[in-house]
Protein backbone atom coordinates (compact mmCIF):
# COMPACT_ATOMS: atom_id res chain seq x y z
CA UNK A 1 0.00 0.00 0.00
CA UNK A 2 1.10 3.23 -1.12
CA UNK A 3 1.80 5.65 1.88
CA UNK A 4 0.10 8.87 -0.07
CA UNK A 5 -3.05 6.64 0.09
CA UNK A 6 -5.82 8.49 1.92
CA UNK A 7 -7.83 7.29 5.08
CA UNK A 8 -11.09 5.09 4.27
CA UNK A 9 -9.24 3.28 1.43
CA UNK A 10 -10.50 -0.35 1.80
CA UNK A 11 -8.58 -3.81 0.89
CA UNK A 12 -10.61 -6.95 0.67
CA UNK A 13 -8.49 -9.36 2.28
CA UNK A 14 -10.21 -12.89 1.44
CA UNK A 15 -13.09 -15.05 3.21
CA UNK A 16 -12.77 -17.17 5.80
CA UNK A 17 -14.21 -20.87 5.65
CA UNK A 18 -16.28 -22.80 7.94
CA UNK A 19 -17.21 -25.97 7.52
CA UNK A 20 -20.22 -26.00 10.12
CA UNK A 21 -23.61 -24.41 9.47
CA UNK A 22 -26.13 -22.20 11.02
CA UNK A 23 -24.70 -20.09 14.27
CA UNK A 24 -21.56 -22.65 14.85
CA UNK A 25 -20.57 -21.25 10.96
CA UNK A 26 -18.51 -18.16 10.48
CA UNK A 27 -20.08 -15.00 11.97
CA UNK A 28 -17.44 -12.21 11.94
CA UNK A 29 -13.51 -11.15 12.47
CA UNK A 30 -11.93 -9.24 14.45
CA UNK A 31 -7.97 -7.41 13.53
CA UNK A 32 -5.41 -6.57 16.13
CA UNK A 33 -5.21 -3.61 17.43
CA UNK A 34 -3.15 -0.86 15.76
CA UNK A 35 -3.11 2.62 14.69
CA UNK A 36 -3.53 2.44 11.11
CA UNK A 37 -6.43 -0.14 10.40
CA UNK A 38 -9.86 -1.35 11.49
CA UNK A 39 -11.64 -4.63 9.72
CA UNK A 40 -14.79 -4.46 8.89
CA UNK A 41 -17.51 -7.33 7.67
CA UNK A 42 -19.00 -7.59 4.80
CA UNK A 43 -21.70 -10.01 2.98
CA UNK A 44 -21.41 -11.08 0.05
CA UNK A 45 -25.02 -12.52 -1.72
CA UNK A 46 -24.52 -15.96 -1.65
CA UNK A 47 -24.57 -15.26 2.30
CA UNK A 48 -20.55 -15.82 3.01
CA UNK A 49 -18.81 -13.02 5.12
CA UNK A 50 -16.02 -11.53 4.03
CA UNK A 51 -13.26 -9.07 5.75
CA UNK A 52 -12.19 -5.64 4.29
CA UNK A 53 -9.65 -3.31 5.95
CA UNK A 54 -10.01 0.37 6.13
CA UNK A 55 -7.45 2.77 6.28
CA UNK A 56 -8.04 5.04 9.11
CA UNK A 57 -4.57 6.97 9.51
CA UNK A 58 -2.43 8.02 7.09
CA UNK A 59 0.89 5.43 6.76
CA UNK A 60 4.15 7.14 6.85
CA UNK A 61 6.51 4.28 5.15
CA UNK A 62 9.43 6.64 6.90
CA UNK A 63 8.31 5.40 10.17
CA UNK A 64 6.76 2.10 9.78
CA UNK A 65 7.61 0.45 6.47
CA UNK A 66 5.69 -2.65 7.27
CA UNK A 67 3.26 -3.51 9.82
CA UNK A 68 2.59 -7.62 10.80
CA UNK A 69 -1.54 -7.50 12.18
CA UNK A 70 -3.44 -10.49 12.86
CA UNK A 71 -6.87 -11.20 11.85
CA UNK A 72 -9.04 -13.74 13.75
CA UNK A 73 -12.46 -15.01 12.23
CA UNK A 74 -14.69 -16.16 14.74
CA UNK A 75 -17.57 -18.64 14.25
CA UNK A 76 -20.70 -18.80 16.65
CA UNK A 77 -20.44 -21.98 17.94
CA UNK A 78 -20.23 -22.78 21.89
CA UNK A 79 -17.53 -22.51 22.78
CA UNK A 80 -16.67 -20.33 19.78
CA UNK A 81 -13.63 -21.86 17.75
CA UNK A 82 -11.60 -19.45 15.65
CA UNK A 83 -8.80 -19.21 13.06
CA UNK A 84 -6.00 -16.49 12.46
CA UNK A 85 -4.04 -14.87 9.67
CA UNK A 86 -1.12 -13.11 9.21
CA UNK A 87 -1.28 -10.20 7.40
CA UNK A 88 2.26 -8.67 6.07
CA UNK A 89 1.67 -4.47 5.19
CA UNK A 90 4.44 -3.22 2.96
CA UNK A 91 3.73 0.63 2.49
CA UNK A 92 5.73 1.69 -0.64
CA UNK A 93 7.61 4.58 -0.86
CA UNK A 94 5.69 8.27 -1.93
CA UNK A 95 8.22 11.17 -2.43
CA UNK A 96 6.80 13.18 0.61
CA UNK A 97 10.43 13.72 1.08
CA UNK A 98 12.16 17.04 0.17
CA UNK A 99 15.84 16.88 0.37
CA UNK A 100 17.73 18.08 3.90
CA UNK A 101 21.06 19.83 4.03
CA UNK A 102 23.36 18.62 6.68
CA UNK A 103 23.64 22.77 7.67
CA UNK A 104 21.56 25.12 6.37
CA UNK A 105 24.48 27.47 5.84
CA UNK A 106 28.13 25.99 4.64
CA UNK A 107 31.42 29.04 5.13
CA UNK A 108 34.71 28.62 3.86
CA UNK A 109 37.72 30.62 3.50
CA UNK A 110 40.35 30.86 0.88
CA UNK A 111 43.73 32.69 -0.28
CA UNK A 112 42.74 34.88 -3.46
CA UNK A 113 45.42 32.67 -4.93
CA UNK A 114 44.20 29.71 -4.78
CA UNK A 115 44.70 27.22 -7.75
CA UNK A 116 41.87 26.69 -10.34
CA UNK A 117 40.31 23.68 -9.34
CA UNK A 118 40.77 23.65 -5.36
CA UNK A 119 38.15 22.12 -3.55
CA UNK A 120 36.01 25.28 -1.75
CA UNK A 121 33.44 23.78 -0.04
CA UNK A 122 30.91 20.01 0.71
CA UNK A 123 27.50 20.50 0.97
CA UNK A 124 25.93 17.49 1.52
CA UNK A 125 21.64 16.32 1.65
CA UNK A 126 19.74 13.47 2.64
CA UNK A 127 16.31 12.66 1.65
CA UNK A 128 14.18 10.18 4.04
CA UNK A 129 12.80 8.67 1.07
CA UNK A 130 14.38 5.26 -0.67
CA UNK A 131 15.00 4.84 -4.43
CA UNK A 132 14.62 7.37 -6.90
CA UNK A 133 12.72 9.28 -4.44
CA UNK A 134 16.05 9.42 -2.46
CA UNK A 135 18.45 10.10 -5.20
CA UNK A 136 19.88 13.33 -4.87
CA UNK A 137 21.72 15.39 -7.81
CA UNK A 138 23.10 19.23 -6.58
CA UNK A 139 23.05 22.37 -8.58
CA UNK A 140 23.55 26.02 -8.12
CA UNK A 141 20.45 27.94 -8.00
CA UNK A 142 20.21 31.64 -9.62
CA UNK A 143 23.12 33.54 -9.08
CA UNK A 144 24.99 36.36 -11.22
CA UNK A 145 26.71 34.94 -13.98
CA UNK A 146 29.96 36.08 -12.60
CA UNK A 147 29.80 33.76 -9.60
CA UNK A 148 28.30 30.55 -11.82
CA UNK A 149 31.33 31.25 -13.99
CA UNK A 150 33.82 31.54 -10.42
CA UNK A 151 32.42 27.91 -8.78
CA UNK A 152 31.46 24.55 -10.12
CA UNK A 153 29.75 22.22 -8.11
CA UNK A 154 29.99 18.11 -9.03
CA UNK A 155 26.11 17.05 -9.44
CA UNK A 156 26.58 13.43 -7.84
CA UNK A 157 28.86 14.57 -4.94
CA UNK A 158 28.15 17.67 -3.80
CA UNK A 159 31.97 19.41 -4.45
CA UNK A 160 32.63 22.72 -5.06
CA UNK A 161 35.48 23.74 -6.80
CA UNK A 162 37.07 26.84 -8.20
CA UNK A 163 36.77 27.45 -11.75
CA UNK A 164 38.46 31.25 -12.45
CA UNK A 165 40.66 32.85 -10.13
CA UNK A 166 40.29 34.82 -7.16
CA UNK A 167 41.00 38.61 -6.96
CA UNK A 168 41.04 40.14 -3.55
CA UNK A 169 40.68 43.94 -4.77
CA UNK A 170 37.70 42.64 -7.17
CA UNK A 171 36.00 40.42 -4.56
CA UNK A 172 36.39 40.03 -1.02
CA UNK A 173 33.57 36.96 -0.65
CA UNK A 174 30.73 35.06 -2.41
CA UNK A 175 27.59 34.04 -1.54
CA UNK A 176 26.89 30.43 -3.23
CA UNK A 177 22.98 29.28 -3.48
CA UNK A 178 23.06 25.86 -3.62
CA UNK A 179 20.64 23.01 -4.29
CA UNK A 180 19.77 19.35 -3.25
CA UNK A 181 17.19 18.49 -6.19
CA UNK A 182 15.69 14.87 -5.62
CA UNK A 183 14.36 11.99 -8.16
CA UNK A 184 11.18 13.06 -7.99
CA UNK A 185 11.72 16.65 -8.18
CA UNK A 186 11.56 18.17 -4.76
CA UNK A 187 14.30 20.40 -3.88
CA UNK A 188 16.29 22.08 -0.75
CA UNK A 189 18.70 25.05 -0.70
CA UNK A 190 21.38 25.84 1.39
CA UNK A 191 24.10 28.67 1.58
CA UNK A 192 27.98 29.00 1.12
CA UNK A 193 29.28 31.88 1.89
CA UNK A 194 32.95 32.34 0.70
CA UNK A 195 35.83 34.59 2.88
CA UNK A 196 38.45 35.83 -0.16
CA UNK A 197 41.45 36.43 2.37
CA UNK A 198 44.05 38.50 1.24
CA UNK A 199 47.62 38.06 -0.49
CA UNK A 200 50.56 40.88 -0.61
CA UNK A 201 50.05 40.06 -4.83
CA UNK A 202 49.81 43.62 -5.45
CA UNK A 203 53.30 45.72 -5.09
CA UNK A 204 53.15 49.85 -4.25
CA UNK A 205 52.48 52.30 -7.07
CA UNK A 206 53.87 55.32 -6.64
CA UNK A 207 52.88 58.36 -8.54
CA UNK A 208 54.09 61.62 -9.63
CA UNK A 209 51.26 64.18 -9.70
CA UNK A 210 53.55 67.05 -9.87
CA UNK A 211 57.16 67.96 -10.36
CA UNK A 212 58.55 70.96 -10.23
CA UNK A 213 61.92 71.18 -12.30
CA UNK A 214 64.07 72.99 -12.34
CA UNK A 215 64.30 74.40 -9.04
CA UNK A 216 66.20 77.92 -8.10
CA UNK A 217 68.82 76.87 -6.02
CA UNK A 218 67.50 79.96 -3.64
CA UNK A 219 64.64 78.60 -2.86
CA UNK A 220 63.88 78.35 0.88
CA UNK A 221 63.33 75.61 2.85
CA UNK A 222 60.19 74.30 2.76
CA UNK A 223 59.34 74.48 -0.93
CA UNK A 224 57.22 71.77 -2.73
CA UNK A 225 59.59 70.10 -5.35
CA UNK A 226 56.99 67.42 -6.12
CA UNK A 227 53.67 66.03 -5.44
CA UNK A 228 53.31 61.97 -5.10
CA UNK A 229 50.85 59.49 -4.31
CA UNK A 230 51.65 55.93 -3.29
CA UNK A 231 48.41 53.29 -3.29
CA UNK A 232 48.59 49.75 -2.42
CA UNK A 233 45.44 48.08 -2.99
CA UNK A 234 46.12 45.29 -0.90
CA UNK A 235 44.59 45.21 2.83
CA UNK A 236 45.89 45.37 6.08
CA UNK A 237 49.78 44.86 6.79
CA UNK A 238 49.45 44.02 3.26
CA UNK A 239 48.75 47.65 2.66
CA UNK A 240 50.30 49.35 4.34
CA UNK A 241 53.18 51.29 2.58
CA UNK A 242 56.46 53.39 3.97
CA UNK A 243 58.61 55.33 1.91
CA UNK A 244 62.16 55.63 1.29
CA UNK A 245 64.45 57.77 -0.77
CA UNK A 246 67.08 56.59 -2.42
CA UNK A 247 69.76 59.34 -3.36
CA UNK A 248 71.85 61.97 -1.24
CA UNK A 249 68.64 64.90 -1.48
CA UNK A 250 67.69 67.91 0.63
CA UNK A 251 64.09 66.22 0.89
CA UNK A 252 61.66 64.69 2.90
CA UNK A 253 57.91 63.24 2.36
CA UNK A 254 54.78 63.08 1.77
CA UNK A 255 55.41 65.92 -0.60
CA UNK A 256 58.58 66.37 -1.66
CA UNK A 257 59.61 69.48 0.15
CA UNK A 258 63.14 71.23 0.58
CA UNK A 259 64.31 70.54 3.81
CA UNK A 260 67.97 72.35 3.08
CA UNK A 261 69.17 74.99 0.35
CA UNK A 262 70.22 73.94 -2.88
CA UNK A 263 73.25 75.09 -4.56
CA UNK A 264 73.69 74.46 -8.09
CA UNK A 265 77.14 74.69 -8.19
CA UNK A 266 77.47 71.30 -6.25
CA UNK A 267 74.72 69.53 -7.34
CA UNK A 268 73.76 70.84 -11.03
CA UNK A 269 71.00 67.82 -10.84
CA UNK A 270 69.43 65.80 -8.58
CA UNK A 271 68.82 62.00 -9.66
CA UNK A 272 66.08 60.25 -7.31
CA UNK A 273 64.93 57.21 -6.51
CA UNK A 274 61.89 56.99 -4.73
CA UNK A 275 60.68 53.40 -3.26
CA UNK A 276 57.74 52.51 -1.49
CA UNK A 277 57.52 49.11 0.50
CA UNK A 278 54.18 47.57 1.89
CA UNK A 279 53.76 45.39 5.52
CA UNK A 280 53.39 42.03 3.69
CA UNK A 281 55.51 38.79 4.09
CA UNK A 282 57.46 39.01 2.28
CA UNK A 283 57.01 42.72 1.73
CA UNK A 284 56.64 44.22 -2.12
CA UNK A 285 57.78 47.11 -3.36
CA UNK A 286 57.21 49.89 -5.99
CA UNK A 287 59.58 52.52 -6.94
CA UNK A 288 59.52 56.17 -9.20
CA UNK A 289 62.94 57.94 -10.52
CA UNK A 290 62.59 61.38 -10.29
CA UNK A 291 65.35 63.95 -11.95
CA UNK A 292 65.12 67.67 -10.66
CA UNK A 293 67.31 70.36 -12.46
CA UNK A 294 68.66 73.52 -10.47
CA UNK A 295 68.55 76.33 -11.94
CA UNK A 296 71.55 79.34 -11.23
CA UNK A 297 70.88 81.82 -8.63
CA UNK A 298 73.46 84.96 -8.34
CA UNK A 299 74.80 83.84 -4.94
CA UNK A 300 78.30 83.77 -6.23
CA UNK A 301 80.86 86.98 -6.79
CA UNK A 302 83.75 86.92 -9.26
CA UNK A 303 86.60 85.82 -8.17
CA UNK A 304 90.04 87.11 -9.46
CA UNK A 305 92.77 84.21 -10.25
CA UNK A 306 95.02 86.42 -7.98
CA UNK A 307 94.65 88.97 -4.98
CA UNK A 308 97.33 91.20 -6.06
CA UNK A 309 98.96 91.65 -9.12
CA UNK A 310 102.66 93.19 -9.81
CA UNK A 311 104.09 94.28 -12.95
CA UNK A 312 107.20 96.51 -14.53
CA UNK A 313 106.64 99.09 -16.71
CA UNK A 314 109.23 101.13 -18.91
CA UNK A 315 109.49 104.56 -18.77
CA UNK A 316 109.43 104.93 -22.14
CA UNK A 317 106.34 102.60 -22.72
CA UNK A 318 104.12 104.18 -25.15
CA UNK A 319 100.45 104.88 -24.87
CA UNK A 320 98.24 101.45 -25.29
CA UNK A 321 101.15 99.43 -24.13
CA UNK A 322 99.70 96.44 -21.85
CA UNK A 323 100.49 96.80 -18.22
CA UNK A 324 98.85 93.79 -17.21
CA UNK A 325 96.50 90.99 -17.72
CA UNK A 326 93.90 90.11 -14.83
CA UNK A 327 91.44 87.28 -15.02
CA UNK A 328 88.37 86.34 -12.76
CA UNK A 329 85.93 83.79 -12.66
CA UNK A 330 82.42 83.15 -11.16
CA UNK A 331 80.75 80.05 -10.29
CA UNK A 332 77.18 80.82 -11.63
CA UNK A 333 75.99 80.44 -14.65
CA UNK A 334 74.57 82.50 -17.60
CA UNK A 335 74.25 85.58 -17.34
CA UNK A 336 75.06 85.53 -13.63
CA UNK A 337 78.49 84.60 -14.65
CA UNK A 338 79.25 86.57 -17.21
CA UNK A 339 81.95 89.71 -15.68
CA UNK A 340 82.68 92.83 -16.77
CA UNK A 341 85.90 94.95 -15.65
Amino acid sequence: INELTSPGARFAVGVAEDADVGSNSLQGYELEANGYFAVEVKESPDGSKFAELVLRHALDREREPSLQLVLTALDGGDPPRSGTAQLCINVTDANDNAPVFAQDRYRSSLREDASVGSTVLNVSASDADVGTNARITYGFGKMPAKVLHKFAVNAESGMITLQEALDFEDARGFTLLVEARDGGGLVAQCKGEIEVLDVNDNAPEVTLTLVSSPVQEDAPAGTVVALLNVNDPDSGENGEVSCELLGEAPLKFAELVLRRALDREREPSLQLVLTALDGGDPPRSGTAQLCINVTDANDNAPVFAQDRYRASLPEDASVGWTVLNVSASDADAGTNARITY
